[in-house]
Order: C-alpha cells, then sequence, then structure tokens
C-alpha cells in the first residue's frame, strides 16, 4: 500500500512522533494506523525500559484554576534535562495533561495517567513521548485543592507553581495572587501554628532546645528560651504569621484583614524543582 503525505500527517496529529517516525511506523504497519501507533508506542516503551534508569529531575509544574474559581490543580511532568523542559511541546503536552485533569475528577497521579487524551490513556500519551523525545519522561506528582476561592500561581520559568484556597468568594483576584506569590517566595511550612505537624513542631522544638544547650544556657532556662525560639520558627514558617513580601511592616493575615475582617487561607499547595 503506497502511504500518502495526507497518511503520515494524519499519524503524526494523532501521535505527535516526527514524520520519519511516522512514515516508517505507517510501513511497517501496512498502511493500518492503529497498528502504526501501536508500533510507535511500543518504540517509545523500549526507549522508556532502557532509560529507565535515568534521573528525570528537569520539567515544567503547572497550576491552572477552573472556570468558576472554585478548584484548581497543579501538576510536574519531569523530563531528564533543561533543554526538553524548555521545549514548546514539551510545555503543551503537561498543559494538555493539566486541564484535562483539572476538568477531571482525579485527585491522584495513578487516576491521571488512565485519564483519556484524545483517545489515548496518558501513561501511554507520555510513553509515546520517549520514543519521541529520547529522553525519560515522568509523571510524579499531582494535587487538587477545592476551595471558595482557588487562586494560582506559575514563576515565571516554570520550575515553581502554587494554589492557594481562600475561604471567600468575590475577592480582588490581586489579593489572592498575592498570597500565591508569597507561598512560593517564603515556602511556608503550614497555613499557621495550628496546622503545623505535631513531629515537625517536636522537632524545632528538640533543635531549640540544643542549641540552647550548646549555648551554655543554664538548664532552667531552656524549656523558656527554646519556646520563644519556636515562636519565632512559627512567625518565619507559617503563612499567616510571616512578613507579608509586599509590605513588611504586616503580616499576612493583616495583608488579608485590610481586604476582609474574616478573610483567612484555607490551605495551599507548593511545589518546585529547585528544593
Amino acid at each position: 500500500m503506497a502511504i500518502t503525505a495526507a497518511d503520515v500527517s494524519k499519524l503524526r496529529k494523532i501521535t505527535g512522533a516526527g514524520m520519519m517516525d511516522c512514515k516508517t511506523a505507517l510501513n511497517e504497519a501496512g498502511g493500518d494506523f492503529d497498528k502504526a501507533v501501536d508500533i510507535i508506542r511500543k518504540k517509545g516503551q523500549a526507549i522508556a525500559n532502557k532509560r529507565a534508569d535515568r534521573d528525570a529531575t528537569e520539567g515544567v509544574v503547572l497550576s491552572k484554576v477552573s472556570p468558576d474559581g472554585k478548584k484548581g490543580a497543579l501538576i510536574v511532568l519531569n523530563s531528564e534535562t533543561d533543554f526538553v523542559a524548555k521545549n514548546e511541546s514539551f510545555i503543551a503536552l503537561a498543559q494538555s495533561i493539566l486541564d484535562l485533569a483539572l476538568e477531571s475528577n482525579a485527585t491522584t497521579v495513578d487516576e491521571v495517567n488512565e485519564l483519556k487524551l484524545n483517545g489515548v490513556a496518558v501513561k501511554d500519551v507520555i510513553t509515546q513521548q520517549i520514543g519521541i523525545i529520547g529522553e525519560k519522561l515522568e509523571l510524579p506528582y499531582f494535587e487538587v485543592l477545592k476551595s471558595e476561592n482557588v487562586v494560582s500561581y506559575i514563576h515565571p520559568g516554570n520550575k515553581l507553581a502554587t494554589l492557594v484556597g481562600l475561604n471567600k468568594a468575590g475577592i480582588d483576584i490581586q489579593v489572592g495572587r498575592d498570597v500565591a506569590m508569597q507561598v512560593a517566595a517564603m515556602n511556608p511550612v503550614s497555613v499557621d501554628r495550628d496546622s503545623v505537624p505535631k513531629e515537625v513542631v517536636e522537632k524545632e522544638l528538640e533543635i531549640a532546645k540544643d542549641q540552647t544547650r550548646q549555648e551554655g544556657k543554664p538548664e532552667e532556662m531552656v524549656e523558656k528560651i527554646a519556646l520563644g525560639r519556636l515562636s519565632k520558627f512559627f512567625k518565619e514558617s507559617t503563612l499567616l504569621d510571616q512578613i507579608f513580601v509586599k509590605d513588611g511592616k504586616i503580616s499576612v493575615r493583616e495583608y488579608l484583614q485590610k481586604t476582609d475582617k474574616a478573610l483567612t487561607v484555607t490551605e495551599f499547595k507548593r511545589y518546585s524543582l529547585n528544593n
């Protein structure tokens, strides 16, 4: 069967593979499109198996909010090199997976992998791209955040993204964006001191006690000084207690209350490829 340019173009549109790869696959499949797609997929799987022990530590981090503003999703697609991560088609792939996941009821990476993107499972689409790009690709992280008002922020370069949930809708979008940027810049451990995990509090308190003892302070003063240091930790590391980066005279909590006395953060998500 003669393979036409239109056939090759059609397969390329379906798989995203290069023109020569599509032509070769169609020739091997005798013009059968389903078989040609399988050939390209198997090629990707073969390359994926060869590169299974490679580290995929580059990539993109993207976040997005649903049209009603009440749901946000954050996704990470890894590659081996920054060269691939900066490629427009790679970023577009990550964005298409994020769009699909946000519109679905998926809440985990495994669920996202099973979603159908143009009729093909996301995990198989990624495998196909491994064959096309020649690098190990991974989808290691996916999180969903729901609240009355969700705001997203992607730091320039697509290496860091955040989601922030507010307890009230109808708030100036810039307010939410400012807090989302605060999360990106200051990497808080929790929303407030009451939501810091117990094990984190215990660890910080123990570190503070050890530091105090190493400084030669009297044992009877250790507990008091350590609690003071723990209070400083809360102020520096919990979102609402942090100094607002755009106004060093007030906390994030005070910034929110200037907009609405009852406005607060319900939850946040943050992912960075750099830390």
